[in-house]
């Protein structure tokens, strides 16, 4: 039986205004981060964080997201290349950028913001954080089905999509897999905040829940991505899997941490009634 794959050749412009161009990419990165700062806010005044408004970490979280995923792409991915040419690292506009580095340099960035604006911990700030940035994770593939980037292997799956600016094979659209699990994501560490779930356990419960569970699925759909530069195929895992092992790894020590941590004060709550 003869199968019509979908077939996609949409443009990654949203419009163009003059000399100006404004691309879907663009746009949805901008609205995630917009939307994120709102879900921000709302998580303060939840659990009333002390303080006033989430507004001045905007710019941190935007130019840490940019500038660690853009050197976790040059320096990781293809180091040869823009180590030669080292301002070519400038020009973001050519594409490249790594989701792993990025995750690092909203980290520092989060940090670097702490130090002046935030009393509480780090991992109190990362809890919070973590719940929009699922959904901005969420809504950067949908960019990256736009810019037609990211695609999985060639397959005869009947959802499978012909990237017509690519080639004429049809092909598993891994971007929207993943979009789709960060979507998961974002609702399960939603749900946990939402029903209060992460204050029977500490601090971190919640960062480690959505580093396992973002990081655990980016590992299992690498499996039918295609490689992102040729080298890693003399790799035993690719690179976005070996990437994503140590932020796995960090999650499940910060759940153990923090339910051990959990059962310990509930245990000397116990002993002290006796």
């Amino acid at each position: 039986m003869m199968v019509h794959y979908f077939v996609w050749n949409g443009s990654p412009d949203l419009l163009s205004l003059g000399p100006i161009t404004i691309r879907w990419y663009g746009a949805l990165f901008a609205c995630g981060f917009v939307i994120g700062l709102k879900i921000l806010n709302w998580i303060a005044k939840q659990e009333k964080l002390k303080v006033e408004s989430f507004d001045s970490i905007l710019m941190y979280v935007i130019l840490g997201t940019i500038i660690g995923a853009r050197l976790g792409h040059t320096l990781i991915y293809e180091p040869e290349i823009y180590l030669a040419d080292p301002i070519r690292i400038l020009k973001i506009w050519e594409g490249g950028l790594a989701s792993h580095g990025g995750t690092l340099g909203v980290v520092i960035a989060v940090y670097l913001w702490k130090r002046k604006h935030f009393d509480g911990t780090m991992l109190q700030l990362l809890d919070a954080l973590c719940i929009p940035a699922a959904l901005i994770s969420a809504m950067i593939r949908i960019g990256n089905f736009f810019n037609s980037e990211i695609v999985g292997h060639p397959t005869d799956v009947p959802w499978a999509i012909v990237f017509k600016r690519l080639d004429s094979l049809p092909r598993h659209p891994t971007m929207l897999y993943e979009c789709i699990a960060y979507l998961i994501t974002f609702f399960t560490v939603l749900f946990i905040f939402r029903k209060k779930i992460h204050r029977k356990y500490g601090q971190g419960f919640l960062l480690g829940i959505f580093f396992i569970m973002l990081f655990g699925f980016r590992f299992l759909i690498e499996f039918i991505k295609e490689y992102q530069v040729a080298s890693e195929s003399q790799l035993p895992l690719d690179l976005g899997q070996l990437l994503s092992v140590p932020f796995i790894a960090t999650g499940i020590y910060l759940v153990f941490r923090s339910t051990s941590s959990s059962a310990k004060s509930l245990a000397l709550a116990r002993e002290k009634k006796r």
